[in-house]
């Protein structure tokens, strides 16, 4: 128990991004107290832990139940500025979020048999990736079709997603597989609709692709070529511009923008991969919207309808309440809601 006190009391406070003396300062104990409590060469009194709770913002329980969670090698996208100590304070924050997700679907005896169908697919070089997103897509049984919901699409093929909030705009996605089973893709849920379904089906491409060895730079176009092609297959870019082009108006892009889920200047890139744009045309577009601030603004409105929330999680919290099988304050502990609000939205 000890070894698990201790060890939950480091996940927290790297959770929070705080300092041991941080902490120290927090709860009214010396720096040295909480490098004990965390080398589980002292207990904290029921007060201090108390405190300790108050002070990380999670529950008492949270000190007392072992992690289960063993994420595979984490590859985040996340610009230069995202400093290491956020690094393992979003770690944390996954784990915790995951750990809350794989015991309700334990209560519920939720099992997974996830297979990647594209897994023996080798990508050798990125013209390999449209055909492979065919035939990802073709399984999934979504043939050519606008996809309305990934997230939807997602879970329904038993990948799970968790959206973060309390993240800045620094951070953008990663997928990874917990306990060597259970696969997962982590997105910024503050990302206009647009940028979260691009970024989402970006970490599908780093989780599913049989990826040569390559560098990062490499590694980060075959997952950009996978999202944009998932997102508006080739074929369908064709079939809404036609061929060669040296004007498109705005309106056009406005109205592809709304059907497919996909930024206006993911188009631009889609019209140029397809040959109906230049390279040269695509410079000009963005030349355009650079010398015009309110026709970038324009550009730059977010339009797709479906707002791409994922809610399995919660509607796995509230399928347990009903069945009895968690109390209330369990549902509260894992929904981080209000006893009271819950209680005025339980089934009666």
């Amino acid at each position: 128990m000890k070894e698990i006190v201790s060890q939950k009391i480091k996940n927290a406070r790297a959770l929070k991004g705080l300092s041991q003396q941080e902490l120290a300062d927090m709860i009214g104990v010396s720096k040295q107290m909480i490098s004990k409590y965390e080398k589980g060469e002292s207990i904290p009194s029921s007060s201090n832990l108390l405190k300790l709770g108050k002070s990380l913002k999670v529950k008492i329980d949270y000190f007392f139940k072992p992690s289960k969670i063993e994420l595979g090698v984490l590859n985040f996208r996340k610009k230069s500025s995202f400093s290491n100590k956020k690094q393992k304070s979003l770690e944390q924050l996954i784990k915790l979020n995951l750990e809350n997700y794989l015991e309700i679907e334990s209560l519920l005896q939720i099992d997974y048999s996830f297979k990647n169908f594209i897994k023996n697919e080798k990508v050798t070089s990125i013209e390999d990736i449209e055909k492979i997103v065919l035939t990802l897509r073709n399984v999934w049984e979504i043939g050519l079709d606008p996809i309305h919901n990934i997230i939807q699409l997602l879970e329904d093929n038993e990948i799970k997603v968790i959206e973060l909030f309390d993240v800045d705009d620094n951070f953008d996605g990663l997928a990874t597989f917990v306990n060597d089973k259970f696969p997962v893709i982590v997105v910024n849920g503050n990302f206009p609709v647009e940028r979260k379904r691009f970024t989402l089906l970006h970490e599908l491409g780093h989780l599913l692709l049989n990826i040569p060895e390559c560098n990062l730079k490499d590694e980060e176009n075959y997952c950009n070529k996978f999202a944009s092609e998932f997102l508006f297959p080739k074929k369908l870019v064709i079939k809404e511009f036609g061929v060669k082009r040296d004007l498109i108006s705005l309106n056009e892009l406005i109205e592809v923008q709304r059907k497919y889920g996909m930024s206006i200047q993911a188009i631009i890139y889609r019209l140029v991969d397809a040959g109906i744009f230049t390279e040269n045309r695509k410079i000009d577009f963005y030349k355009k919207i650079n010398f015009n601030p309110s026709l970038k603004r324009e550009v730059n409105l977010p339009r797709f309808p479906t707002p791409e929330k994922s809610n399995r999680f919660e509607q796995l919290v509230y399928r347990a309440l009903s069945q009895e099988i968690i109390s209330i304050s369990k549902a509260s502990s894992l929904l981080n809601q209000n006893i009271n609000l819950l209680n005025e939205n339980s089934l009666l």
